[in-house]
């Protein structure tokens, strides 16, 4: 059911309320690792609001300083390649997160835990081990990029205490953990989930930094987390017109 916004007189979805957050999360003239779904409409509404210089990398070693010109399903479709800034490989893109000029990343995964590991190995399904797809780079995004943020549905399974593998590191079992691993920079910023917002206190450990509307938890401590205004609605629906993402 889309939610109604006081705000802005419109009514939005869960979808395009964790796309303004995620948008939220890139500053101007940042370099960020975009990839698909939902970060890829972040990045968009990003650009058209508050960081115009922000440039969007792809895992296939396209970079963009402009948003594709319509709608992509996959990293490598036409309008992604037609007027990109470089159309590289992946190794080419991959350089830019080993010499540290990557700011943010956004990631999914199956599991995330209380320290910000992710896991998109393997889990335990209802009949056993499940493999999944593994890392891609988002084990290399993990480690080397300035800091990544990650989208996902929220639910107890797949927010466990520990993850069951580690597939991409976060913040390990604590503070300290990344330098004593020899990780030179990064960890993990945020998580938006389908309820929340968490980020990550000086200890390394996931905090609840504000929950969505309607999702009510008993805390004086707690904040909303701010709707879609009808500038990043606009930016979302413009771009993606049917809401293949976005519904």
């Amino acid at each position: 059911m889309p939610l109604a916004s006081p705000f802005t007189s419109e009514q939005y979805s869960l979808s395009e309320l964790m796309v303004a957050a995620a948008a939220r999360e890139i500053s101007d003239r940042e370099v960020v690792f975009v990839g698909m779904r939902l970060p890829l409409i972040a990045f968009v509404v990003a650009k058209k609001t508050h960081a115009p210089h922000a440039i969007g990398l792809f895992e296939n070693g396209v970079i963009r300083s402009t948003p594709a010109s319509e709608l992509i399903y996959t990293m490598a479709d036409p309008p992604n390649l037609l007027g990109a800034t470089q159309c590289l490989d992946m190794l080419g893109v991959m350089s830019l997160l080993q010499s540290g000029r990557v700011h943010l990343g956004f990631l999914g995964a199956a599991e995330v835990d209380r320290f910000g590991n992710l896991n998109s190995t393997e889990v335990n399904g209802e009949r056993g081990r499940v493999r999944l797809p593994g890392s891609g780079g988002a084990c290399d995004i993990a480690s080397l990029a300035h800091r990544f943020v990650v989208l996902m549905e929220h639910c107890k399974r797949r927010l466990p205490e520990r993850v069951s593998f580690l597939t991409s590191p976060g913040n390990g079992d604590g503070a300290g953990w990344r330098q004593r691993m020899g990780l030179p920079r990064g960890g993990p910023s945020a998580v938006i989930t389908t309820k929340a917002v968490m980020r990550f206190a000086s200890d390394g450990e996931a905090y609840l930094a504000s929950v969505h509307p309607g999702i009510k938890i008993v805390s004086d401590q707690l904040t909303t987390t701010p709707e879609p205004s009808a500038l990043e609605l606009r930016a979302i629906r413009e771009y993606d017109k049917e809401g293949f993402w976005t519904r």
